[in-house]
């Protein structure tokens, strides 16, 4: 029996992996700095570029949080659980 999906329902996001969103974040200015997209392209390319950024820009952060947690504390080192927020 196959199921049947609800053209109406949104789709699921999926976000990619920091290599992925690098890659096609330096895509993306590849593509600008040649200068042969439409003005409306280039927003669009843009957008999504400072979105590509921000996820990029949060990878880097939790994973220099999880660094300083296995940093030395109090003169010992001392793994500890990282709380992903």
């Amino acid at each position: 029996m196959a199921l049947l999906r609800n053209n109406n329902m949104p789709k699921k996001k999926t976000i990619p992996s920091f290599e992925d969103a690098l890659a096609e974040l330096e895509q993306l200015v590849n593509r600008l700095e040649r200068g042969d997209l439409s003005l409306e392209a280039s927003l669009e390319a843009f957008e999504r570029g400072v979105n590509l950024t921000r996820l990029c820009q949060k990878a880097l952060q939790e994973a220099e949080q999880k660094v300083q947690i296995l940093i030395e504390k109090n003169g010992s080192q001392v793994l500890e659980t990282f709380a992903d927020e």
